[in-house]
């Protein structure tokens, strides 16, 4: 591992994000811009209403082109590189902010709070995320809150449940999971450049104050997935959404190569969005024989 890739596993795991820089060509985006003005062009005011704030939550399966981005062998390779083995894919959702769409809300993506390995420090679940622009604060670039992946923060006390109603259709701006945050840190890339972070760090985006749509396609990916507990497994397996049976063979052949898969019989772990302290969990869990 060169000393590049080990700083940015470093960050990874101790700062809850990182960018490998220069992944995409932009030769190589162009086919998903094309490919998203075309599903944006498809949406309607009602999907715009239910989706103010992050824009759009579109499923990447519903292009088969878009296999191609997500078993890009670049991408991969930089993952890898930082030393995460057998990283597979879950799913996946292109998000894109209008001209003066709101800001997105506070929130993280991690959903298992039940189980202790919530509370582990190496990553079980990661974002891989590709601008199809340039972003800055003015188009509404990615912010985090470093460590809040590993560390209590005052404001997970404070946040909603993520994606629901009054949080998507930004109803009410004035809520705490909108307003900037004094510990917060802006994200700012390339187009074709990566952003990997863990899906429990705490993370939004700045408005789009910008005349142009900011689009980013967002990857679900899980490094050494086969040490995942097997309950875990059969749970993530379950969220993974069916495949068009009108792709193609090898838009189908790309996508099952990088697609996580569990063959066992163990019952799903419950999902649960309701975070805890690591403090609390501990505590509450004493004396249990098993999660």
């Amino acid at each position: 591992m060169n000393i590049k890739d080990q700083d940015r596993r470093e960050q990874l795991i101790e700062e809850g994000y990182c960018i490998v820089p220069g992944v995409l060509t932009d030769e190589f985006l162009q086919e998903p811009r094309d490919i998203t003005d075309r599903l944006f062009a498809g949406m309607t005011a009602e999907d715009a209403r239910l989706q103010r704030s992050t824009g759009s939550m579109i499923p990447v399966v519903k292009d088969h082109r878009l296999a191609r981005l997500i078993a890009n062998p670049n991408a991969l390779r930089g993952v890898t590189a930082m030393g995460f083995d057998e990283v597979r894919f879950q799913s996946g959702y292109i998000i894109s902010k209008p001209p003066k769409g709101p800001r997105l809300f506070w929130h993280f993506d991690w959903g298992f709070w039940d189980h202790p390995m919530s509370y582990d420090k190496f990553p079980a679940q990661m974002f891989l995320m590709y601008y199809l622009t340039d972003t800055t604060r003015e188009n509404g670039c990615l912010r985090v809150i470093p460590r809040s992946h590993l560390e209590e923060n005052p404001l997970h006390a404070e946040l909603a449940h993520a994606h629901s109603a009054q949080l998507t259709e930004a109803k009410d701006l004035n809520r705490v999971e909108f307003k900037l945050r004094h510990d917060e840190v802006d994200v700012k890339v390339k187009a074709g450049d990566l952003v990997v972070g863990d899906s429990r760090i705490l993370h939004a985006a700045h408005s789009n104050e910008s005349g142009h749509r900011r689009t980013v396609i967002t990857l679900w990916f899980h490094p050494n997935f086969s040490d995942l507990p097997e309950g875990m497994r059969a749970a993530f397996v379950k969220r993974c959404d069916p495949l068009p049976s009108d792709w193609p063979a090898e838009s189908r052949r790309l996508y099952e190569s990088v697609l996580i898969h569990y063959d066992g019989t163990a019952a799903p772990t419950p999902f649960s969005r309701g975070r805890v302290s690591k403090e609390e969990f501990f505590k509450k869990s004493a004396g249990s024989v098993s999660i």
